[in-house]
């Protein structure tokens, strides 16, 4: 994937959903700088909302495929911003919750800023309710 500092934002975020359905979440914690913040505003309670820093960002994703399998991206829509550095998306997963076999839709709403072709903070919005339904009680990374 390419990651350059001459690269839109508008592609690095593509780039980045692109390793995400790769279940690569090594290789998407890569596309993060060193000092990368990470917000999930509406993370269900007793999941983290907020992650400092590369290592933290990848403990938390990295066993994200064995517990959710997003087989596609079936709606994707990237937004550029009058910022250079920042891109928005408007998309969707859709998967199997691995655990349970229950189907996994979700929506999300994805701000991105990057630095020299890195991810510096990613917040990202999607529904609570709708991610325990699919995971019917069980729960992904509760700390």
């Amino acid at each position: 994937m390419e990651n350059s500092k001459n690269t839109s934002a508008v592609q690095l975020l593509r780039n980045s959903l692109d390793t995400f359905l790769a279940k690569d979440m090594k290789g998407w914690s890569a596309l993060c700088a060193e000092d990368v913040v990470a917000e999930f505003p509406f993370a269900p309670e007793g999941s983290p909302s907020r992650f400092e820093g590369r290592e933290a960002l990848y403990a938390y994703l990295k066993d994200y495929p064995g517990f959710i399998d997003v087989k596609t991206i079936p709606a994707l829509k990237i937004y550029g911003t009058d910022d250079t550095n920042v891109a928005i998306a408007e998309w969707s997963a859709s998967g199997v919750v691995i655990g349970n076999g229950n189907p996994y839709e979700m929506s999300y709403a994805t701000f991105v800023t990057f630095r020299d072709g890195l991810i510096v903070n990613y917040r990202e919005y999607w529904n609570p309710q709708a991610f325990q339904k699919a995971m019917s009680g069980g729960s992904f990374a509760s700390e």
